[in-house]
Parts: structure tokens; C-alpha cells; sequence
């Protein structure tokens, strides 16, 4: 097991870094990226898109894959990956070789992020079969599946509904003897079984309340299908703004919601002020088992916040009890 996946087993606090690739350039990507490492990030990622999710639908949009590897290639600590890789989007044997590769690039610090896919615009322009609800978290039980065999090193044969597979195997294999899954969702019954199936780490969304109503159905699926449910970690991103002061910090918000298109956000979701005050709204969420916490983060970027997440985490730290 490379040390990268010995840490992320570890008990305790993780920060991760959330880029979204939408209305920016490279360059000041990739500039937030070196800096959340320079700053001590646990975790880099990106998102997954052929169109923005968020403002302008046909506004500019990096590629998730090629970014996070770039990203990847530049930086020498954090795990990168993808919160999370649209399943509709590849075929599963595809996803395990970019994810493999990246795992070398890195030296064994990927993570295959999946989720179902949920963005139909981009589907629809594209002319990407997206279909119901049901029928994409199956395909992703089913991708999921076939992926964990592959990254595991086996010789896949499948005939399933949604893929065949002729005797394939993944080669080189990563250099991570588990390379780490993460599924990305709430759904509490289906997505939560794949998690408890397959994943290696879960990220949910919502206050909480929601992700405490979630993690209890992921305990219970494991329970039904015998997993131990310590072994998945718990990740939840959060739009996150640092200063002195909340109105100062709400000026940027303001500035980043122009900057990205946003007419309408739920601002509920904000957190925003100095650091003591954005530790102890993140507290909760933090003893509620959610220990990796991922910092949503876009143009322009918010320099300020990254530099200074060693007093958040300071903040965390000192106010969390770990178990």
C-alpha cells in the first residue's frame, strides 16, 4: 500500500480542494492548484462536464480528466481525483485505465471518483444516451462493480445489461495495491448500496441533518451486505470563505457568484467568515463521522482562503475529538 493510501486510512481531519473547471483558464487553475498543495491541502479535485453545470451552459469548461492529470503530474503530495466522473459519459474499462494511469503519474495518489451522472442538458447536446434515474444508478452499480475488478488486477469476463467484457485486464496495473473508489450521492437505495458495496470513500451533500439521515442508511446497508462500514470514508464539500470579517467574506461571495453566472444559489450553503467562526459551523458536520472535508473553490480565485485553511484546520483540530 503506497503511503498516500495508508493516510487516507488514518483517523482524524482531511482538507480537500474542490477547482471547479468551469469559466476559467489554465492558468489560473492551475495556479489554485499549486497553491492549495503549497498551503497543505490533504486532497485535490475536480469535477466532471462537458457543459457548466452552474451559469452559462455553453460557457467555458475544462475537461475534469485531463485537468486533474495535469494537476496530478504538477504536484508531489495531495490525492487528486474527480468528484465525481459522470458514469454515462465512459465506457467502465476506459475510466479503469485513465484512473490506473493517472495512479502511475502520480506516483499512487489517484482516487476513481463516480457517480451516475446527472446534468441531461450535456447529455442532450451531445446526443449521450442519459436515461431515467433508475436505469443510470444500475449502469453505475454495474460500472462500479466491473472497475474495483480491473483496478484489483482480475481478468474480467461479464456479460451484463449494460457492458460486455471478453476476457480483459488492466495493464499496467496501479501502483496502489486498493487504488480507492469513491461514489458520490445520497440516494438512500441505491446509490448507498453501491457505496457500501464497492467504495472506498462516500461524498454527500446537504446539511446535517440530511447527511446524518444518509449515513445511517449507509450503516445499514452495510450491516445487509456485510461490510464493515469504518472502511468508507466520509467526505462532504462545502462552499467556504475566509476573512476577518462576514461582510467582507459575503462581498466575495458576491463577486464569485457574478464572476461564475450564478443568478440563483442557495446561499444556505455558504460558510463564510473568519476562520473560528467557519470551524465552528463545520464542527458539527466534522464529529458527525464526515472527516474529509472538501473546499469548493472557483473563479476568480479565492487566494485568501487557501492560504489560510492551517487556521481552519488549527481551528478544527483543537475543537473536533476523534475517535
Amino acid at each position: 500500500m503506497s503511503p498516500a493510501s495508508a493516510a487516507r486510512r488514518e483517523k482524524g481531519l482531511r482538507l480537500g480542494a474542490l477547482l471547479w473547471p468551469q469559466m476559467t483558464d489554465w492558468a489560473g487553475f492551475r495556479e489554485a492548484a499549486l497553491e492549495a498543495e503549497r498551503c497543505g491541502f490533504d486532497s485535490l479535485w475536480t469535477s466532471d462536464h462537458l457543459l457548466n453545470p452552474t451559469g452559462p451552459l455553453d460557457g467555458p469548461v475544462l475537461d475534469g480528466w485531463s485537468a486533474i492529470t495535469a494537476i496530478g503530474a504538477l504536484t508531489l503530495k495531495p490525492t487528486v481525483g474527480l468528484i465525481v466522473s459522470a458514469n454515462t459519459l465512459r465506457h467502465p474499462a476506459l475510466v479503469a485505465k485513465m484512473t490506473a494511469t493517472i495512479d502511475h503519474v502520480t506516483g499512487g495518489r489517484a482516487v476513481c471518483g463516480l457517480g451516475a451522472g446527472w446534468l441531461e442538458s450535456e447529455h442532450t447536446v451531445y446526443g449521450i444516451e442519459f436515461g431515467s434515474p433508475a436505469d443510470r444508478l444500475d449502469r453505475l452499480g454495474e460500472s462500479a462493480m466491473l472497475i474495483r475488478k480491473l483496478l484489483d488486477g482480475e481478468r474480467v469476463d461479464w456479460e451484463g445489461r449494460w457492458y460486455a467484457f471478453r476476457s480483459v485486464t488492466q495493464a499496467p496495473a496501479p501502483l496502489q495495491r486498493h487504488l480507492p473508489i469513491l461514489i458520490g450521492g445520497e440516494g438512500r437505495r441505491k446509490t448507498l448500496r453501491i457505496v457500501a458495496q464497492v467504495a472506498d470513500m462516500w461524498n454527500a451533500r446537504g446539511n446535517l441533518e440530511s447527511l446524518l439521515d444518509a449515513d445511517a442508511a449507509l450503516r445499514r446497508h452495510c450491516e445487509e451486505v456485510g461490510r464493515d462500514e469504518s472502511t468508507i470514508e466520509r467526505l462532504t464539500n462545502r462552499w467556504v470563505v475566509i476573512r476577518d470579517d462576514r461582510r467582507t467574506a459575503e462581498d466575495w461571495v458576491e463577486q464569485s457568484m457574478l464572476r461564475q453566472g450564478l443568478k440563483v444559489f442557495d446561499r444556505s450553503t455558504i460558510i463564510c467568515g473568519p476562520p473560528e467562526v467557519v470551524a465552528g459551523a463545520l464542527a458539527p458536520i466534522v464529529a458527525a463521522g464526515f472527516r474529509h472535508i472538501v473546499l469548493s473553490l472557483r473563479a476568480p480565485w479565492d487566494m485568501e482562503t487557501i492560504r489560510r485553511v492551517h487556521e481552519l484546520r488549527q481551528h478544527l483540530s483543537s475543537g473536533v475529538r476523534f475517535n
